[in-house]
């Protein structure tokens, strides 16, 4: 997909999601992901370069789910 958005860098205050430059449908690390999903869009950069980070809140988000689908199996069959 092309845009047809070609602003110089600094008059660009929208999320870094439609700037030209990250817009090309190249696939994004979870690092990546979580730092747009923390800064609302706005810096894909915000966790830093390495990807542990992201591994941690992918890892704690699973674990989060699963503690909450045993926590419900255990409680409904006490009822």
């Amino acid at each position: 997909m092309k845009t047809d958005f070609d602003y110089p860098k600094k008059d660009l205050i929208g999320p870094v999601v439609f700037r030209p430059a990250f817009n090309n449908f190249e696939t994004i690390n979870a690092n990546q992901a979580w730092s747009l999903f923390f800064t609302a869009g706005q810096d894909d950069k915000g966790l830093g370069q390495e990807i542990e980070f992201g591994r941690f809140f992918t890892n704690l988000l699973v674990a989060i789910g699963v503690t909450g689908i045993i926590w419900s199996i255990y409680f409904s069959q006490l009822g």
